[in-house]
């Protein structure tokens, strides 16, 4: 007898059948608390939920364990963590097709990315998703209906606000009766060992402070007493915090004195034994890290809560000597004609020290005449002035630096006029054949991908109809994914290369945007920044200009000159 035709094509849907699950799924254990645990007692730590969740995968004949991700001490209100970034790369990369978690509240309080993630992201991907203590587990059918999920994780989010709440509340509390709440205490301060919310004088870092103050009331500037303190050593808030192991930022370890650390200390009423808390407060408790400035009504003031650093007499005569080198400033000859003559900061993150990487200061000086003030400006290396020797000194007159810039990016845009001109003339011969060739390709690969996902589209109505055993079925299912997947992936190939070929033609961006700069008069910041990468500053003030669009204009010519078959 004839064989019956496979059907290739279902129409309707078919009965649910039970099919053979993978020998072993490759397991990544997910953990997370939002409050760093410091290895204290209690049942919901971070090696607590590692053992649950390790002891689970042992029992399941079918897990095998890859690795477990671990957040500790991020907030379950956003998915920006690094343990649960890495997680996600290694599932894109094939190496885990299943996640087990404590509880849905472990992966995430936000109930709609939480809930895009376990309907969309994960069923996409073949990946099978386990909640151990919710009872949820994506590879059973009918555990849940559709909205047990997304209920638990609305209840989750209602969760953190109403926690975030009561927490952002006690600590305002605490805050206005005295209780210091910053990760480090004030430089010239201690957390008290036995009550972290008390401040206490610290004997290695308070005798700095009251130097400071004492400096400035000689009158020397901001600059230059860190630069000073730079001199002699003494560690800048920031390293002192990073050498007693209080920090582990690596920023910190090199930190020095600042103008900056100056004024902050000058000015704050902390020294004074007063805490001033609240400035900075957090927008909203699903974006633990971004803060605002609050102002000043907001602001939590106690009074006399620690022991004083400087006396009344000393702070109140420091804020006079600011007041009045600013009055002293503002009445200066000449001071609002001279205010006509400052100009913006035209190559901000562009300019560099070559020595030391660091971004140079541009520094507004003026020469006193008899009619006033004359402004000019320059940029010099950070680090020499911070901590003279630490970089040879570089000090580089704003009016040389646009004169050397204006000539190179001129240079750099009569370059791609000329060569928008030759690639107008010759693109289409160098370009037509290796159109062609892209084009067939692509159409061919097409062919293979629609042809691979109709099979595939037919095979489970022909297991369902008897047309196949279950084990045909996987083979088949395998050989076609794989075919689908290949199309896939040189449909991507010849779709980057057919981009490349455009990049080499009158379309190139490049092109576009010199274009729109080609009538502007003189420097302006937009076609400085549209045209200059970078400008590295050595010794001598001879300038290393980076071009943005340098390696284009290079690889232009070569696939010009190559006629073409350079891709």
């Amino acid at each position: 007898m004839a064989r019956t035709k496979r059907k290739v094509n279902p129409i309707i849907p078919a009965p649910t059948v039970e099919l053979e699950t993978p020998s072993a799924f490759l397991v990544a254990g997910y953990v997370r608390l939002s409050t760093e645990d410091s290895g204290k007692l209690g049942a919901d730590v971070i090696e607590a939920q590692k053992e649950m969740v390790a002891s689970y995968i042992e029992q399941q004949p079918d897990m095998r364990l890859h690795k477990i991700y671990c957040d500790n001490g991020w907030t379950g209100t956003n998915f920006e963590r690094p343990g649960f970034e890495c997680l996600i790369n290694d599932v894109r990369s094939g190496k885990v097709n299943c996640i087990v978690v404590k509880d849905l509240s472990r992966f995430g309080r936000n109930y709609k990315e939480a809930g895009h993630y376990l309907e969309h992201i994960f069923p996409y991907l073949g990946v099978r998703f386990v909640a151990i203590n919710d009872h949820f587990d994506t590879a059973d059918q009918g555990i849940h209906d559709g909205y047990i999920v997304p209920l638990t994780n609305i209840l989750n989010e209602s969760y953190s606000r109403d926690i975030s709440r009561k927490i952002s509340s006690a600590i305002k509390t605490k805050e206005l009766h005295g209780d210091f709440r910053g990760p480090f205490a004030p430089y010239g301060y201690s957390k008290c060992p036995a009550d972290h919310g008390r401040l206490e004088i610290n004997p290695e870092t308070s005798p700095v402070v009251m130097e400071i103050f004492a400096l400035r009331m000689q009158g020397m500037g901001y600059t230059g007493i860190a630069r000073l303190l730079n001199k002699r050593g003494i560690p800048a808030p920031g390293a002192y915090l990073y050498q007693k192991g209080l920090s582990d930022r690596e920023t910190y370890r090199d930190a020095l004195w600042t103008a900056w650390n100056m004024k902050t200390i000058l000015h704050s009423e902390v020294y004074l034994g007063h805490l001033i808390q609240g400035k900075r407060t957090q927008v909203s408790y699903k974006r633990k890290r971004e803060e605002r400035y609050a102002p000043a009504d907001e602001w939590r003031v106690a009074r006399n809560t620690h022991a004083p650093i400087i006396d009344e007499a000393t702070f109140a005569a420091v804020q006079e000597l600011a007041k009045q080198s600013k009055a002293n400033f503002e009445a200066m000859p000449g001071k609002g004609a001279a205010d006509d003559l400052k100009s913006p900061n035209l190559f901000k993150k562009l300019i560099y020290c070559a020595d030391c990487g660091k971004a140079m200061n541009r520094r507004h000086l003026y020469s006193r005449k008899t009619e006033g003030r004359v402004y000019y400006y320059s940029y010099q290396c950070v680090t020499s002035q911070k901590l003279p020797g630490a970089c040879s000194p570089k000090n580089l007159m704003e009016s040389e630096l646009l004169a050397v810039v204006s000539s190179a990016v001129h240079r750099h845009m009569d370059t791609i006029a000329a060569l928008e001109k030759r690639v107008s003339k010759e693109y289409a011969s160098a370009s037509r054949e290796k159109r062609r060739t892209l084009d067939r390709q692509i159409a061919q690969v097409k062919q293979e991908q629609s042809r691979s996902q109709t099979l595939l589209d037919g095979l489970y109505q022909n297991l369902v109809d008897g047309m196949l055993t279950r084990e045909e079925y996987l083979s088949m299912k395998g050989h076609y994914q794989e075919r689908f997947d290949d199309a896939t992936l040189r449909l991507a190939d010849l779709g980057a290369q057919l981009q490349q070929l455009e990049r080499y033609g009158p379309s190139n961006p490049m092109f576009a945007v010199c274009q729109t700069l080609r009538n502007t008069e003189g420097l302006t910041e937009e076609l400085i920044h549209l045209l200059v990468s970078r400008i590295e500053v050595h010794d001598g003030n001879r300038m290393d200009i980076k071009l943005v669009y340098q390696d284009e204009v290079e690889a232009l010519l070569r696939f010009l000159r190559e006629g073409g078959t350079s891709l």
